[in-house]
């Protein structure tokens, strides 16, 4: 067996970014809002039927966000009015950027 030498790099704290996405800011965002949904409803051991009907959506959708398909079809608004159905504040922030950094960025921390 040949001797192999494996490197390994570390991330950059964005899966999408180090995958090269598109918009890997927002799709970074959109997937920590996704995650404390799922969250909130394994919380409450609700169904996907179950959940979907508190928010107001089919049970298709929950499954989507489930599999993590087709997040880019998820917008912001719709994310945060879950949230907000699942009894959870969302604030905002908006903050003129430092002027050493190139452009502005979308960031989510879920507490």
């Amino acid at each position: 067996m040949a001797n192999t030498i494996e490197t390994v790099e570390k991330g950059s704290g964005n899966i999408f970014a180090d995958l090269n996405v598109e918009d890997s800011d927002g799709m970074q965002a959109k997937a920590k809002l996704a995650v404390a949904i799922l969250r909130l409803i394994e919380d409450r051991r609700l169904t996907q039927i179950e959940a979907a009907q508190i928010l107001g959506t089919d049970q298709s959708y929950i499954s989507k966000l489930k599999r993590g398909r087709e997040l880019r079809r998820f917008t912001f608004d719709r994310l945060m009015s879950w949230l907000t159905k699942l009894d959870q504040n969302v604030t905002l922030t908006v903050k003129q950027k430092p002027k050493n950094q190139k452009d502005g960025y979308i960031q989510v921390a879920v507490f």
